[in-house]
C-alpha cells in the first residue's frame, strides 16, 4: 500500500487531462504526442512522490518546458526535482546532446571523466587520447571532459578537474539532490560540456533549452504559464490529506 496525498491525485488528474495534452500538443515535435508525454510524468510522479508536495504550477510549466524542447522527463534526459514547494528542471547530458545533434551542425560528442590511472593527453585543447583497462583500477576521478566534431572534421574540447566540477556542483541549489547524488558522473558530463557549448553553433531551440536549464549557477522559481494556460495551471488545490490507495 502507498499514501496518495490530495496535491498529488490533483497533480495525476491535471497531467492526464485532455486540456493539458491539448497544450503540449500544440508544443512537441512530431516524434513525440501527448500521450507519451503525459504517460512518462505519470510514471515520473509516482517514482517521486515528493513531486506532489510541489505547487503544481511549476510542475506543469517544467513539462512543458520538456514538450518544447521535445524532451521526455525519464530521469535519463532530463529530471523533475522537487525543491521546496518548486519543481525544478534538471536537462540531462544525454538530453542536450540529443537537442545538439538534431541541430544538424555537429557530426560527433562525446564527454567522460577521468581516473588518475587512466593514460589521458591534452595539449593546448586538443585531446590527443583517453585510454584506460576496463578490468584495472583506474585510480580516483579526478575530472571530466567534453568533446565535439564539427561536420568539417575539425574538433573542439574542455577539459574540467574533480575541483572545478565541483564548485559548479556547490554553488547550485540542487546540488544535494537528485542527479548530482544519483548521476554524478552524468552531470560532470554536462557541466563540461555546457562549457563547451560556447564554441558550438546553436540554433535557437538548443540555446532556449541551455539558458532554461539554470540549475548549475543559481536557482530560478519557474515563471508562471502564460495567460493561455492559466487556467490548467491555478486549478485550486485542495487541504493536504492523505488516504490509502493500492500500488
Amino acid at each position: 500500500m502507498t499514501q496518495l496525498t490530495t496535491n498529488t491525485k490533483k497533480l495525476k488528474d491535471l497531467i492526464g487531462s485532455d486540456k493539458f495534452k491539448s497544450e503540449m500538443a500544440l508544443a512537441l515535435p512530431k516524434h513525440l504526442t501527448p500521450d507519451r508525454m503525459a504517460r512518462v510524468a505519470l510514471t515520473t510522479l509516482l517514482k517521486t512522490p515528493k513531486l506532489g508536495e510541489c505547487d503544481p504550477a511549476s510542475v506543469l510549466q517544467a513539462l512543458m518546458t520538456c514538450s518544447q524542447h521535445g524532451i521526455e522527463p525519464d530521469g535519463r534526459r532530463a529530471h523533475l526535482i522537487p525543491y521546496g514547494k518548486q519543481c525544478q528542471l534538471i536537462i540531462d547530458y544525454k538530453g542536450i546532446v540529443e537537442l545538439v545533434m538534431r541541430s544538424g551542425n555537429i557530426s560527433y560528442i562525446h564527454a567522460d571523466v577521468i581516473h588518475a590511472n587512466d593514460e589521458f593527453d591534452y595539449d593546448r585543447g586538443e585531446l590527443k587520447a583517453h585510454k584506460y583497462d576496463l578490468g584495472a583500477d583506474r585510480g580516483d576521478l579526478v575530472g571530466c571532459y567534453a568533446l565535439c566534431r564539427f561536420k568539417d572534421g575539425t574538433e573542439k574540447c574542455e577539459v574540467m578537474s574533480k575541483a572545478e566540477v565541483e564548485a559548479i556542483r556547490v554553488r547550485s541549489k540542487a546540488g544535494k539532490s537528485g542527479p548530482w547524488v544519483t548521476d554524478w558522473n552524468e552531470m560532470a558530463k554536462k557541466t563540461a560540456f555546457r562549457r563547451l557549448s560556447k564554441w558550438l553553433p546553436m540554433d535557437g531551440e538548443v540555446r532556449e533549452a541551455f539558458e532554461s536549464d539554470d540549475t548549475q549557477f543559481k536557482f530560478n522559481k519557474p515563471q508562471r504559464a502564460k495567460a493561455t494556460h492559466s487556467d490548467i495551471f491555478t486549478e485550486n488545490v485542495a487541504e493536504e490529506e492523505t488516504e490509502e490507495v493500492s500500488p
